[in-house]
């Protein structure tokens, strides 16, 4: 067979590809089972881990020798599975640095939905709307705030970046697309000076609060229920954060949306936008990529975007000083934006 190259292409890397599905379904099983929560207690073998998880032999054994075999379970000479450093930092749930939260969502809805990937490309139209609000309660409630921790170090970030522990007088902060509270739970927990103005869903603003509450600041908040182009944003934040909210909501909704945050920004107040970036080109990095077909699937306008696109939508709006700063997470670099003085 002719190749084009001196090297003969071979097929493996494609073949791999046709199980992709399976170690997102495997994590989730393991998940579901409690088993990296019960590894993290101590090693256990076959026997000891059916019995707390009440699972056939067969069924765990297998799904232990993949999570063996994807590096995220160990197993000794003596047939005791033990977590690896990576799955015991972020896969035992109720820690810290939980990141199991979207392997939670895989078969369902996830796969039910991209199983419609064909017509949805033929047609241009989502298998669900997860940017209107019946679809979106829905979603966001499934996993909200189990994303907690994926977001915190981030958010954290932030709160260094703009020094808010410095703070010596009252500091408006407007959380938009609020969800589980994060973005501006860091920064109220590096000042007391802090008050918040949380927007998000009447269904979501529920978490919202009880997140809130159990970190103690809920007095410092004031909860805001409705669509993010018609509820009330207020006026004269000096912060205003929009975290991972512009890529479900698309090019048109996103400009209207900074041009509605430009407008509840005093005057030198700044915004910061956490987004799963694409290059210039639309070619890299993959992840991000990927999640651009998670959006054509999932929402009616959504896409991911370059830092180039989002810079220009906030100069268009009137924002300047546009500038990213290194952020850990999902984002890995955090675009902040100031409103002029004049």
């Amino acid at each position: 067979m002719p190749t084009t190259s001196a090297t003969a292409v071979r097929p493996e890397r494609l073949m791999q590809f046709s199980f992709g599905f399976a170690p997102p379904l495997i994590i989730e099983a393991a998940l579901r089972h409690q088993v990296f929560e019960i590894l993290a207690k101590g090693a256990s073998t076959l026997e000891g881990l059916c019995a707390e998880t009440h699972t056939s032999a067969r069924g765990l054994r297998a799904i232990l020798n993949a999570l063996v075999g994807l590096d995220l379970l160990g197993r000794d000479a003596e047939g005791c599975y033990t977590l690896t450093a990576e799955s015991a930092a972020f896969l035992v749930r109720g820690t810290p640095t939980f990141h199991g939260a979207f392997f939670l969502l895989t078969s369902e809805p996830m796969l039910s939905h991209w199983r419609e990937l064909y017509e949805i490309v033929r047609s241009g139209h989502s298998a669900q709307h997860i940017n209107r609000e019946d679809d979106g309660v829905r979603f966001f409630l499934r996993f909200v705030e189990d994303i907690f921790p994926m977001h915190y170090a981030a958010a954290q970030r932030l709160g260094e970046t703009l020094e808010v522990a410095q703070a010596a007088a009252p500091l408006s902060v407007l959380d938009v697309a609020a969800g589980s509270g994060v973005w501006s739970a860091a920064l109220a927990l590096q000042s007391p000076h802090v008050r918040v103005t949380a927007v998000d869903w009447a269904g979501v603003i529920p978490v919202t609060r009880k997140v809130t509450a159990r970190l103690g600041i809920a007095d410092r908040y004031r909860f805001v229920e409705g669509d993010l182009l018609d509820a009330d944003f207020g006026r004269l934040h000096d912060i205003a954060v929009a975290g991972h909210i512009l890529h479900s909501e698309g090019e048109r909704r996103s400009r209207a949306l900074l041009a509605k945050i430009f407008e509840a920004l005093a005057p030198g107040g700044m915004i910061a936008i956490a987004e799963i970036l694409v290059d210039a080109h639309r070619a890299a990095p993959l992840p991000a990529l990927l999640f651009a077909v998670n959006m054509l699937v999932n929402s009616d306008e959504g896409d991911i975007f370059s830092l180039e696109e989002i810079s220009g939508w906030l100069g268009d709006t009137g924002f300047d000083e546009i500038r990213t700063v290194e952020a850990p997470g999902l984002a890995r670099q955090l675009i902040i934006a100031t409103k002029p003085q004049g």
